[in-house]
């Protein structure tokens, strides 16, 4: 954990290959206290979690894109400083692999530049959607 308030990013967005929602549903009640995932739409869950007093709605859309499903944690207050931290913990504990963006949205940012990690916590580079899955 870092004490530098400002490295944290306001919220939160990975993306889960092919994921089990019940995996998922069982990782965010261990990692956040979060009740059971709830239906709220065709293909959409979601449920709210705690870290240090804080509420943490979270929001689960199954097909996102190209088999992955979208994992958004809409609060600044998560155990993870960033979506590659929040992305690893997935990844191990869902046992999946999971993308990110490589960093925060700023302007010059490459957007397609992603963060892929593997359930057994190898990490690469890739452009996606231009990854060739």
């Amino acid at each position: 954990m870092t004490s530098d308030s400002q490295a944290r990013y306001p919220d939160i967005e990975i993306y889960l290959a092919r994921p089990s929602v019940e995996a998922i549903g069982e990782w965010l009640i261990a990692a956040i206290g979060a009740a059971p995932l709830s239906p709220a739409g065709k293909g959409k869950w979601r449920t709210r979690g705690q870290h240090d007093g804080e509420e943490v709605p979270v929001l689960l859309v199954e097909k996102a894109a190209d088999g992955f499903a979208s994992l958004w944690f809409d609060s600044p207050h998560t155990p993870w400083e960033s979506d590659a931290a929040c992305a690893r913990a997935a990844a191990a504990q869902v046992g999946c692999e999971v993308r990110c963006s490589l960093g925060g949205w700023h302007p010059g940012d490459d957007p397609d530049r992603f963060l892929k990690v593997l359930p057994d916590g190898s990490e690469s580079e890739i452009d996606w959607p231009d990854s060739g899955h």
